[in-house]
Parts: structure tokens; C-alpha cells; sequence
């Protein structure tokens, strides 16, 4: 009887593991297999960059380039907006493969 109550207590806390990691990604929007945890890393191929000057912000820099804030964000990814210095380079076109 003790076996049994053991089997039934380790498949319901592999229920609950399972259950919770699915919980979790779905609240990180991503997929497991397509673009999610298991994707291969992929590579940033910068096809265009443009210097920052006085005063440049992403948004300006963004827009002059006709990219969306998501767009930009992707080709130029953990850039800290808020700390832009003179002479940083961003891409404004690339691709990811």
C-alpha cells in the first residue's frame, strides 16, 4: 500500500512541475521549440550603423530610419537608451539568421 501511495505522491508532483513550467512560459510569451527555450542561438548581421551625436536619442534615430521601436530593439539588442554616449555605433538594418 506504502508503494503505491509513493508512485501516486512522485506522478503528482511531476504533474505539478510539468503543469508550472507550461504556466511559466506561456506567461513569457514564448514557445519551447519555436523561437522559445530550446532555439539555437542565432547571429545579428548589422548590414548599416550610424554614429551617435549630441543629442541623438533611439527614438530620433528610430524614426530618422523608418524602424519601429521593436525594430530597433531587435538589430540593436541590450543597448541602454538612456546612457547613448557621442560616437556609439547602431545598426539601422540587419538581420538575424
Amino acid at each position: 500500500m506504502a508503494n503505491s501511495s509513493k508512485k501516486i505522491s512522485i506522478f503528482l508532483n511531476f504533474a505539478l512541475v510539468l503543469s508550472l513550467l507550461l504556466i511559466f512560459n506561456l506567461a513569457e510569451s514564448k514557445s519551447l521549440f519555436d523561437g522559445g527555450i530550446f532555439k539555437p542561438n542565432s547571429t545579428l548581421n548589422c548590414d548599416n550603423v550610424v554614429g551617435v551625436k549630441s543629442g541623438d536619442t533611439c527614438f530620433e534615430i528610430a524614426k530618422n530610419n523608418k524602424l519601429t521601436d521593436t525594430e530597433f530593439g531587435a538589430i540593436n539588442p541590450n543597448l541602454n537608451c538612456t546612457a547613448l554616449f557621442v560616437g556609439q555605433w547602431l545598426c539601422i538594418n540587419g538581420s538575424t539568421n
